[in-house]
């Protein structure tokens, strides 16, 4: 597939608007272990080959292990690989990038206050709205992945 538009050079406010929301993110509390595997399981929904190749290459410069990326799809079969932590943060990130199945359920957003304060909570959720921004543009774009 080619490119279809660049939204960078054709609608650049647009496109400064979601690097401001991806500057916003480099300073939430989420390490960048926690912020990486929201990106990828979020890509692995949408389907998002060039922000998977982005994510799962940065996941490992952070030191994620590649066992735990190729098992990632699949963490509710293998939570002894997860911490209960990171089994909400996927959670979240598959109920609300799946917002029209049923959202973000009771059950979870109470397991997420378990283990994180509003504030937290509120950068997981922004975390997670903007790594399907990004997929959104990404995939409707048919952003190049580098080789």
């Amino acid at each position: 597939m080619s490119a279809r538009l660049n939204i960078a050079s054709v609608d650049s406010a647009a496109y400064k608007a979601m690097l401001g929301l991806e500057g916003y993110l480099q300073t939430i509390s989420l390490n960048h272990i926690q912020k990486e595997l929201i990106k990828i399981r979020a890509s692995q929904i949408n389907k998002c080959a060039f922000c998977l190749d982005m994510h799962t290459k940065d996941a490992l410069k952070y030191g994620e292990t590649t066992q735990r990326i190729f098992i990632l799809n699949g963490w509710r079969e293998a939570k002894d690989f997860f911490t209960e932590e990171e089994q909400v943060l996927l959670a979240m990130t598959e109920e609300i990038t799946l917002i029209s199945d049923k959202g973000l359920t009771e059950e979870t957003f109470q397991k997420a206050k378990q283990y994180f304060d509003e504030a937290a909570i509120a950068q997981i959720i922004m975390a997670i709205v903007t790594i399907n921004a990004w997929n959104r543009i990404a995939v409707s774009t048919h952003m190049d992945i580098p080789k």
